[in-house]
């Protein structure tokens, strides 16, 4: 005869564990302390295993028939369900400890070895600020579409579109390491970007060269108080054009003085190969400042308080912002800046300044053939480069 609800909750304890039959090898056992549990007992293999469903009432009879009803499915497919509820058991444990935080993490480590410093620590950084708070502890596996777009329409909502569509495509790549791997079946980012504000990528802004003048001169009046070697900074970038993250970890053990030249490690390189930028007399005179405004640090740009750091790729920013150029100039503008005029007014070749750049060919065969690094004619040029702003400022 088959149990009631009301039969188990009234089972009262008794000196010793006794059962209580519902049928198809289910009971429910009652303890001498009270407690209740349901077991389940089939036979399989010349012998007679037991599975324990869970106590009751957390298990209610309903429950407990139901996963009975489940494993006498998998004994009429020749499945033991005692193995098949250890192997369910660790396949949990197992997807919930790879969290999208930790594959992103192994993502992360796994591929940062092909990126520059600054492009790792910038996907990390942006992965732990607008992700992690809240999927990191999602189990990848478990991931949905509209979970992640939640988190990525927070920052849309925001007006910061072209981050947002960064944001998802890192995401996307994380859950397709995660397939690679085989700890997630499905890319929940699939045509997610659908769903955000329909954006076009702008370039970055850049002033034209009749505006340098104007903007040098209110840097160097610094009426906005910035530190001196936040003003340095900015005129070393525009000398050199390098990336701002190629110039804010430079070391000085990375210059030599005597051949007018230096070295970028290729660790803090964009393309992960190390980079030749001859000096000009201009730039070897702002180092030598530099050099005695922080004569004790290995960084050319020191934090002001963390010696041991170098300056924020923000600092640069913020000092533009601060003179009044928010919107119309950024650090990387002044690439942008050297490679139109150098061409226009100068009248050198592309390539030429495409190396100065640390571009590479855009053809894979370009790539294959063309190593040339033109770097006596960069030395000529990098000297009238920073000769040619001396005079729009004499002018």
């Amino acid at each position: 005869m088959k149990l009631s609800a009301l039969q188990c909750k009234n089972a009262t304890a008794r000196d010793k564990a006794y059962k209580l039959t519902d049928g198809d090898g289910l009971y429910l056992e009652v303890f001498p302390t009270g407690k209740k549990y349901w077991r389940f007992q089939y036979y399989y293999g010349g012998k007679r295993p037991r599975l324990s469903f869970g106590g009751f009432p957390e298990v209610t009879l309903q429950e407990a028939r139901d996963r009975r009803d489940a494993s006498r499915k998998l004994l009429r497919e020749g499945i033991n369900p005692g193995l098949h509820q250890k192997k369910e058991r660790l396949r949990r444990v197992h997807e919930g400890s790879n969290t999208f935080e930790k594959v992103a993490q192994e993502w992360h480590a796994n591929r940062s070895a092909k990126w520059s410093e600054g492009y790792a620590q910038t996907t990390m950084s942006r992965l732990s600020k607008y992700v992690f708070p809240e999927l990191g502890n999602y189990p990848i596996r478990d991931l949905t579409a509209p979970d992640i777009l939640t988190v990525i329409k927070k920052i849309d909502n925001r007006g910061a579109h072209d981050m947002a569509y960064r944001v998802l495509q890192y995401v996307g790549q994380v859950c397709r390491y995660a397939i690679a791997t085989g700890r997630a079946d499905i890319d929940p980012t699939y045509r997610l970007t659908e769903a955000l504000t329909p954006h076009r990528q702008e370039h970055l802004a850049a002033l034209d060269i009749r505006e340098l003048p104007a903007f040098l001169q209110k840097l160097r009046r610094n009426e906005a108080r910035m530190f001196p070697q936040t003003i340095l900074a900015t005129e070393l970038l525009m000398l050199t054009f390098v990336r701002t993250i190629e110039l804010i970890g430079a070391r000085w053990e990375e210059f030599d003085f005597a051949e007018r030249q230096w070295l970028i490690p290729a660790s803090r390189m964009k393309m992960r190969k190390e980079h030749l930028v001859p000096l000009s007399d201009q730039v070897i005179a702002k180092l030598e400042q530099l050099r005695q405004l922080n004569p004790n640090s290995e960084y050319v740009f020191p934090h002001s308080y963390l010696r041991n750091r170098h300056i924020s790729n923000c600092t640069i920013m913020k000092g533009i912002h601060r003179i009044g150029y928010a919107g119309r100039m950024t650090g990387h503008g002044f690439r942008a800046l050297a490679m139109t005029t150098i061409k226009e007014k100068l009248g050198y070749r592309h390539e030429v300044i495409d190396r100065q750049l640390a571009h590479q060919p855009r053809s894979k065969v370009d790539r294959a053939y063309d190593r040339a690094q033109f770097f006596d004619e960069r030395r000529i040029m990098m000297q009238e480069w920073a000769d040619y702003i001396d005079s729009l400022m004499a002018g």
